[in-house]
């Protein structure tokens, strides 16, 4: 059963609607000002409020404002003998549901009172459902973060495990990867790029040296000069390694990557 507020200074007109409400099945509690309102709505919950305009003391246009700040899940319907349009435009904007004027017919009333608690009712289950919405984004847009971050980890363990793989075939150039990736960081940094392509900057960076893989480990470390053929097979490396790399490189950092890899190829 709905709950309505009824609102009038006037004595008979607050009888007349309390009839009205009773008749049509609503509970209802009587306000002869706002003052009285603001404690009924203090001491329960109310659906729905019929506010007059004109009352001592408080209009009910302040009335209202109060009530759809502090209670936004309660509808307003001003019931009032002020045929006004400005004075009806204000209403409209501060968020009644509704403006009839004295004298009103009965089924005009009803009908007003039940379209407003229809609309409440949509208003209540449409709000419910933007803030479950919310909260299913949110939810699943951290857990989504935590994957990124958990792929994250796992990529630069794998870069790591590499770098460390191509270290241990070349210990003549231990730690050149790790210097040419933080020099690289550096670099982007420096000219402005963002988060994301500077990781991608430093991830080319400390594989830039991938290809080793593909040379003979007694060629990465012949004491002796390497002839022709040994010489080319070092040379090929950056490009094994561009090829190598690209497949994992994303789409945004995959320019950067190329330019920053063709360099390293020349």
């Amino acid at each position: 059963m709905a709950k309505i507020l009824v609102v009038d200074d006037d004595e008979l007109i607050r009888r007349l609607l309390g009839k009205i409400m009773e008749m049509n099945g609503y509970a209802y509690t009587l306000a002869a000002n706002a003052k009285e309102a603001r404690t009924s709505m203090k001491d329960q919950d109310f659906d729905l409020v019929l506010c007059d305009i004109k009352m001592p003391e408080e209009s009910g246009i302040n009335l209202v404002r109060y009530i759809r700040a502090k209670y936004p899940d309660t509808a307003v319907i001003m019931l009032t003998a002020i045929d006004d349009r400005e004075i009806a435009e204000t209403a409209r904007e501060i968020g009644t549901y509704g403006y009839i004027i004295k004298p009103f017919r009965h089924n005009e009333l009803i009908i007003n009172i039940a379209n407003a608690l229809h609309r409440r009712e949509l208003e209540i289950a449409n709000r419910a459902y933007r803030d479950n919405l919310e909260q299913i984004v949110l939810k699943r847009t951290t857990e989504l973060q935590e994957t990124l971050n958990k792929l994250r980890k796992a990529t630069m363990a794998i870069i790591q495990a590499i770098t460390m793989t191509v270290e241990v075939r070349d210990p003549y150039t231990a730690g050149h990867q790790r210097r040419v990736a933080n020099l690289a960081r550096y670099i982007a940094t420096e000219m402005g790029l963002s988060k994301e392509q500077i990781e991608g900057i430093r991830m080319a960076g400390a594989l830039h040296d991938l290809g080793k893989i593909s040379v003979p480990a007694e060629i990465l470390t012949k004491p002796s000069q390497l002839n022709t053929i040994e010489f080319e097979m070092i040379k090929s490396h950056s490009r094994v390694g561009f090829d190598l790399s690209l497949i994992h490189i994303s789409e945004p950092t995959r320019p950067l990557y190329i330019s920053y890899a063709v360099f390293c190829l020349k």
